[in-house]
């Protein structure tokens, strides 16, 4: 339902077009972890329907205080997808729930930076440290990550409440551009700091070519 629902809003408010680098053009394989950038309020939406075009409905990882939402707690809970309690004993929680996603053949999706940058402005940015929960989930359930970068979302929605607001409401006249690049699966390997750099090396590689498809430029060094 949630990627059905992204499927049919994200175009309402932008202009969306979708690379990967799969050989025949499709998504992530089933089983993957598919890691992303996480920017802005509107990025989920972004990559949900960025995945949908390309035939991928995951299960999510998301903060658990979505779930206390009335009405919407109910649908991610019967969809499958996986809160995340940060900063608290019952974090470990979503590990689990993440590995039998991904046991019984589901993709799942995980922001590694665990939250959104302290920005107010609307460009974009590289992606920060990873937290050592994709390290984890990747070597207990041996799955690969598939790096996803996004570029755009902050054109939709940044900043502080009111600009957020601002931004979403004149997004459908604005129509920003926004493009979502899937890399090649990779193995994590090394210790959890190692693999979780490299998990970031990997996402960052993939934001850096969405960035340039919308005619961006990222300075050599990032």
């Amino acid at each position: 339902m949630l990627s059905s629902i992204a499927h049919r809003l994200v175009p309402a408010f932008g202009s969306l077009t979708v690379t990967t680098d799969a050989e025949d053009g499709g998504g992530p394989a089933p089983g993957s972890i598919v890691a992303a950038n996480h920017t802005s309020l509107f990025d989920p939406a972004l990559v949900l329907a960025a995945l949908r075009r390309l035939g991928v409905e995951p299960v999510v990882m998301a903060t658990a205080g979505l779930w206390r939402i009335p009405g919407l707690g109910a649908v991610l809970a019967r969809e499958g997808h996986v809160p995340v309690y940060r900063r608290s004993p019952r974090a470990g929680e979503a590990l689990d729930g993440a590995r039998e996603a991904l046991a019984a053949g589901r993709c799942v999706l995980i922001y590694g930076e665990g939250g959104l940058p302290e920005r107010g402005d609307s460009g974009e940015a590289a992606p920060e440290r990873f937290r050592l929960g994709i390290a984890r989930l990747a070597r207990e359930s041996g799955a690969a990550v598939v790096p996803l970068g996004q570029a755009g979302a902050r054109r939709v929605s940044s900043g502080g409440a009111g600009k957020q607001v601002a931004g979403l409401l004149t997004a459908p006249g604005r129509r920003p551009a926004l493009h979502v690049h899937v890399g090649r699966p990779v193995t994590l390997a090394g210790d959890p700091v190692t693999a979780a750099e490299q998990a970031r090396r990997a996402v960052t590689d993939a934001w850096r070519t969405a960035v340039e498809r919308l005619g961006g430029t990222v300075h050599p060094s990032v």
